[in-house]
């Protein structure tokens, strides 16, 4: 599987994250205390530095009131460097 980290897709859940913070008026510090977690743990995320699992990226929705499906399908919709068959 080509690299995801750079992709498109990646990119824009990244803006998405950072807009969802924002909008919600929390600080890196505040979501990765959330989580047990000092304020890089977030700031990795939002640089592209560290990737979310699954699991970790629904309890960020959660803290973030991040509409998870609305979000899944407009990355489904960006462009992809992967070749569909």
């Amino acid at each position: 599987m080509p690299e995801t980290i750079r992709s498109p897709r990646q990119e824009l859940l990244i803006k998405r994250i950072v807009e969802a913070r924002k909008r919600a008026g929390l600080t890196q510090g505040e979501i990765a205390a959330h989580f047990g977690k000092h304020q890089p743990f977030i700031a990795n995320i939002e640089a592209g530095q560290r990737r979310l699992d699954l699991v970790e990226l629904i309890a960020l929705a959660e803290v973030l009131d991040l509409d998870l499906h609305q979000l899944i399908d407009e990355l489904k919709r960006a462009p992809t460097r992967f070749k569909k068959k």
